[in-house]
């Protein structure tokens, strides 16, 4: 009889042991487990992707931005310019006109000392026939041109005191009238030239503006794909997001029908256990022996990450030569600009403001900023030969006209200065436009 509830046992162990073990759900977990794990890694990648992609936008903005500013700044520069064109013209066709009445006056004043020759020469006849000095008209009659006939009159003492102050005053409303003339044609002289500058600037300005427009496009183009890439991985990882949210619920279902197969087998068990015992008790007095299978649980281990601290950039150094890097690509050209402090916080300079604003900042004074001028810099130093040309010296180049452009040399063949074309920026000086225009001045300051 004990051999025989023995073997009753042990069967109900084992029946007890195969319904406890679970050999498919096991499997079945482990496989969405494994699938939950390769969507974990591959939105890790897409959310790195997301990441990459939002701070190449960003990085595109801050530099269309940067773009849009100096586009701004550049349409700023070319209204001025304009603006100082147009009142160029003017003033020339202004300076023309003072011109035209002052020749028209000129050869009015001529006509008139002409006639006031004949008469004058007359009046030295007519002293002659009735016994004047022969002398007083040799003097006259002999003069070579008008001009010498008058000084000549002056100069005799036997002109009559009426005559005297007649000539002296004629003379010197000629010379007023020629000196008017000179410095009304020197100032047109200089309008012209400006005009000269202004136009080629102008033309540059915008080639220069063409060819930001057509950055600023491709960094909106680009910003564009940037934007439907982005779009396309964050669609990406919400159908990755979804798929394991799905399979976590597979897995969390799939666990709890689990766990209650396991519970119900476990009941069976015992009660199968139990109906067993009690048939045992029926055959025999003799007990069964129940066994415990625990089975532990790990526990999770916890992670850390560290974050590395970030370091400040170290300060950059500052001197003429590089006191002037904060406005290129951050400044534009405008004739007559650099004079006001509102121009410079916009970064608006003409060539030799700019060289007067530079030295400003490391302590050297150029003389007053409303003034200077390529003229004023050119005499502002001690000239040194251009074989011994020094970071920090002045160099000038002929442009619209001779010493027509200022910059300061920064060594290897370059120099900075404020560009018609670029505003301030670094040029090479020896090859190209800039050779060819650099006449060999070089002013130690």
């Amino acid at each position: 009889m004990k051999k025989k509830m023995l073997l009753l046992n042990t069967t109900v162990l084992l029946g007890l042991g195969g319904v406890l073990s679970t050999p498919a759900y096991a499997s079945t977990i482990q496989d969405m487990e494994s699938q939950k794990s390769q969507i974990q890694n591959q939105r890790q990648d897409v959310q790195s992707n997301i990441k990459a992609a939002s701070d190449e936008l960003t990085r595109l903005q801050a530099e269309q931005d940067q773009m849009k500013a100096q586009l701004e700044r550049l349409t700023l520069a070319e209204e001025e310019n304009n603006k100082k064109a147009q009142k160029t013209e003017a003033d020339i066709k202004e300076t023309s006109k003072q011109v035209d009445q002052l020749e028209k006056e000129i050869k009015l004043l001529q006509e008139k000392l002409e006639k006031r020759n004949d008469i004058l020469k007359d009046r030295a006849r007519s002293m002659q026939e009735s016994g004047g000095n022969v002398e007083y008209l040799q003097v006259l009659l002999g003069s070579s041109s008008f001009g010498d006939f008058v000084d000549r009159a002056l100069a005799v003492s036997t002109i009559v005191d009426a005559d005297r102050g007649i000539l002296k005053e004629t003379k010197n409303m000629q010379d007023e009238l020629k000196t008017k003339q000179a410095d009304v044609k020197s100032k047109l002289a200089s309008l012209e030239d400006m005009k000269a500058e202004l136009d080629e600037m102008t033309v540059q300005l915008a080639a220069q503006k063409k060819q930001k427009d057509a950055l600023a496009k491709e960094l909106k183009d680009k910003e564009a794909k940037n934007e439907e890439l982005k779009a396309s991985l964050q669609s990406k990882d919400s159908s990755l997001a979804n798929e394991q949210s799905t399979l976590e619920q597979n897995i969390k279902d799939q666990k709890a029908a689990e766990e209650a197969a396991r519970k119900a087998a476990e009941q069976a068990a015992k009660e199968a256990a139990k109906k067993a015992a009690e048939q045992a008790q029926k055959a025999a007095a003799a007990p069964v022996e129940k066994a415990d299978s625990p089975s532990p649980k790990a526990a999770p281990k916890a992670s850390s990450n560290d974050v590395a601290p970030t370091s400040a950039p170290a300060p950059k150094a500052s001197n003429v030569v590089t006191v002037g890097n904060r406005w290129i690509g951050n400044s534009a050209y405008v004739f007559g600009g650099g004079r006001s402090q509102s121009d410079i916080n916009h970064g608006l300079f003409d060539c030799s403001s700019f060289v007067h604003w530079a030295y400003s900042q490391v302590g050297v004074n150029l003389g007053p900023l409303g003034s200077v001028s390529t003229e004023t810099l050119k005499h502002a130093g001690t000239q040194v030969s251009s074989s011994q040309m020094q970071p920090g010296d002045l160099v000038f180049f002929d442009t619209y006209k001779k010493d027509g452009h200022v910059g300061i040399y920064v060594g290897g063949g370059k120099f900075i200065g404020a560009q018609s074309s670029t505003g301030v920026a670094i040029a090479n000086m020896s090859s190209g436009y800039w050779k060819q225009k650099f006449n060999g001045r070089v002013v130690r300051i």
